[in-house]
């Protein structure tokens, strides 16, 4: 066999071993599944959040309010005054402005206070704050008298009598001479008046005291104005001038004493003060008070010190 056609037969067997040995390596391999698309997860619809449905909006009332400080005997102009829309409006206020154009006030009103018919009502503040069967008294007080300076407007108080033993009077004693009054002011500190509202602007409480800055220092002597029935007024100045005074002040919890002198509520009360009323010579000026009338109603018994006595009521 020549040279040549061997050669030619080592190239066939190489390129066979060739083929072979790659057949063999791709059949040995391990056959891999096909891979299947994976499922499309479908979006989930956004959710719609609904707002809850809005209360419709209370509605709104105008009222008259002072747009700026006005002093004393000023007539209104339309410059003065605006409409302030309120849920809830004071009883008594005007809601239209010419309501109130060219009115004026006998006293100075603050900015932003609301107007009615007491706006312009003539009166001081004392006037204002007690009822139309009440008298407003004062009464001269000091740190033991007052309550050692905790009296406050709107507080009640009994006023409390203390006798001393005289001539006229043989035994020193004490007696409540009228319960439940009142405090409107205290000093120069005032209440409210009847409507509720300070009884005293911003206005008057500063002219007051620039009036007083310029006349120099107000005296020493401070006082407790109280609110008296018409009736008792007379009867608390004698008490006044007989013996010393002490107020005595009540607890705030006594939720009744608003009405305690408040018509027709304050009748019994009233009479009840005049006959419990002990027969003291120095509340009725005459030496011959302490004598007991022959119609005299049944005794009643008083407390003079440590001691205890029967005496006459007032008829």
């Amino acid at each position: 066999m020549s040279s040549r056609l061997t050669m030619v037969l080592a190239v066939l067997f190489l390129l066979g071993a060739v083929l072979a040995g790659y057949w063999g390596l791709v059949l040995s391999r391990p056959s891999t599944p096909p891979v299947s698309p994976a499922p499309t997860v479908a979006e989930a619809p956004a959710e719609v959040i609904v707002a809850p449905p809005q209360p419709p909006e209370p509605a709104r009332t105008s009222i008259v309010v002072l747009r700026r400080a006005l002093p004393a005997n000023t007539p209104l102009t339309e410059s003065d005054v605006l409409l302030e829309h309120l849920q809830v409006v004071p009883a008594g206020a005007f809601q239209h402005i010419d309501q109130v154009l060219g009115r004026s006030s006998t006293r100075a009103l603050s900015a932003g206070s609301w107007l009615d018919e007491a706006s312009f009502q003539a009166g001081g503040p004392l006037s204002r704050m007690i009822r139309a069967h009440e008298r407003a008294v004062a009464v001269g007080v000091d740190d033991v008298v007052g309550a050692a300076g905790q009296l406050r407007p709107g507080d009640y108080v009994d006023v409390l009598l203390f006798l001393r033993e005289e001539n006229n009077n043989p035994q020193s004693s004490a007696q409540v001479v009228l319960p439940a009054l009142r405090v409107l002011s205290v000093g120069e500190q005032m209440g409210l008046a009847n409507d509720g509202r300070p009884a005293q602007t911003v206005e008057e409480e500063q002219a007051r005291r620039e009036q007083h800055g310029s006349q120099g220092s107000v005296g020493a002597t401070r006082t407790v104005t109280l609110a008296v029935p018409e009736a008792l007024a007379s009867r608390l100045m004698l008490a006044a001038q007989a013996g010393t005074l002490r107020l005595a002040v009540r607890s705030a919890d006594e939720q009744r004493l608003a009405r305690y002198w408040a018509e027709p509520e304050a009748r019994p009360q009233v009479e009840s003060a005049g006959r419990e009323l002990y027969r003291f010579s120095q509340l009725s000026q005459s030496p011959v008070a302490s004598a007991a009338p022959a119609n005299a109603a049944p005794s009643m018994q008083i407390i003079r010190g440590a001691k205890a006595a029967d005496t006459d009521k007032t008829p």
